[in-house]
């Protein structure tokens, strides 16, 4: 029984031991994938310091460098909590191993001393002679055989229970050194972000230096980006025109074939079945548009980035920096230099469209859009069919950094793109 108990904990803690695991290997990932963001910022960073101009592409990386080097010293710090939890249940194990391996040394030791006081008085064979009858004689015989065997099962697991112990503390020795190591990780990443905030000091005090040539730039920019806004709203607005008058034409065309059956048959021409009274429905009025509109909506929080490396600076709704406001309708991503640019979904091109020396792309995928801005060269037409993760173009440069904007459009409002896409 009490090995049974001793077997249950072990595995237990085993269980506990394997989901920490699985979690350290998480945050590790994520810890790597954090600096290589970092190290793109800080590239991306020295490119926009290059030029003697200010530039909203510089205080977005720098920003960028101290919200990532927070992720990671948060990551660093999960990742102690996690080994603690780890520290704590190995310790927990080594004691327990420890109580139970003196348990068995000392009931093997009773065993062996029990064994030699009856050795010359109860010799093996006198020991079965002395039986009543030849059943008595046969038990007699199967009891010696399975002492022998209990011992050897006990000076066996003794043995086993001894190994655990000793690969345990090598593990609890590991877990020490690696929370040694992180605690001096924390160290570094805190000394890095300390120069980074020290730098966006220098950066802010330049900025009050260069204000008006600063406000200037970020008023062009705003308006560039609100006549690419009304470009992109027009060409979705006439797709979904374009969808509703189809969607209208398709039920007249039903309706008549319908009524010109009844009047063959001698009966009543059947009611008039509605027309679509939202853009949703228009979009979505075939089979086929339906299907892949359920299809994008299912895969919310799993879509893939339209950078594969990348961060995000400026995210989605409104923003400022210093006193220079906007509003952005997607996320914009600071990536790395010819970075590819890929569809996040199945669908179909709708528009590509080149405004101020740089391209956008709209894909429909039913009643959903997605759009993809500053892109320095495309790779697809109207009409192309694409596939999830497919090349449609390279990202252009913002002041020297290289930046994309993505928005997703339900129709024609805009989505927040972080809530559909995978983290």
């Amino acid at each position: 029984m009490k090995l049974n108990k001793a077997l249950l904990l072990i595995v237990a803690v085993c269980l506990c031991a394997n989901a920490f695991a699985q979690s350290s290997k998480e945050l590790k990932r994520k810890k790597e994938a954090l600096q290589r963001e970092i190290e793109l910022a800080t590239k991306n960073l020295k490119k926009a310091e290059s030029g003697k101009k200010l530039t909203l592409g510089q205080i977005n990386a720098i920003k960028a460098q101290i919200r990532l080097r927070q992720d990671k010293i948060s990551t660093i710090n999960s990742e102690m909590k996690n080994l603690d939890h780890q520290i704590t249940e190995n310790t927990h194990k080594v004691q327990n191993l420890k109580g139970r391996l003196a348990d068995l040394k000392k009931e093997y030791a009773g065993m062996i001393r029990f064994a030699q006081r009856n050795r010359n008085s109860y010799d093996k064979m006198m020991f079965i002679f002395a039986a009543n009858d030849f059943n008595q004689a046969y038990k007699r015989i199967k009891y010696l055989q399975q002492f022998g065997q209990y011992r050897k099962k006990q000076a066996a697991y003794i043995q086993g229970t001894e190994k655990q112990l000793s690969n345990q503390i090598v593990v609890l020795d590991k877990n020490l050194k690696n929370k040694t190591s992180l605690l001096k990780e924390e160290e570094t990443e805190k000394s890095k972000l300390d120069k980074n905030r020290s730098e966006q000091t220098v950066v802010l005090n330049k900025l009050s230096k260069q204000e008006k040539q600063f406000q200037q730039d970020i008023k062009r920019k705003r308006q560039q980006q609100a006549a690419i806004d009304r470009e992109i709203r027009a060409a979705i607005a006439r797709e979904i025109a374009a969808a509703k008058k189809k969607a209208e034409e398709e039920a007249r065309e039903r309706e008549r074939i319908a009524a010109a059956k009844a009047k063959a048959e001698n009966r009543a021409a059947p009611t008039t079945e509605s027309k679509p009274k939202t853009a949703n429905e228009a979009l979505r009025s075939t089979p086929e548009a339906a299907k892949l509109s359920d299809a994008f909506e299912a895969n919310r929080g799993s879509l893939p980035s339209p950078v594969s490396n990348g961060y995000i600076t400026t995210k989605f709704g409104a923003y400022k920096v210093d006193q220079a406001s906007g509003r952005n309708d997607g996320v914009t991503f600071q990536t790395s230099e010819g970075a590819s640019v890929r569809a996040v979904f199945n669908g179909k091109v709708t528009k590509v469209r080149s405004i101020f020396g740089r391209y956008f792309v709209i894909i429909n995928h039913g009643e959903y859009f997605t759009v993809y801005q500053n892109l320095k060269s495309v790779s697809v037409a109207e009409g192309n069919s694409v596939s999830t993760k497919q090349t449609i173009g390279i990202a252009g440069d913002t002041d020297g950094v290289p930046e994309v904007t993505f928005q997703i459009l339900r129709s024609s409002v805009a989505q927040n793109p972080e809530a559909w896409l995978a983290r």
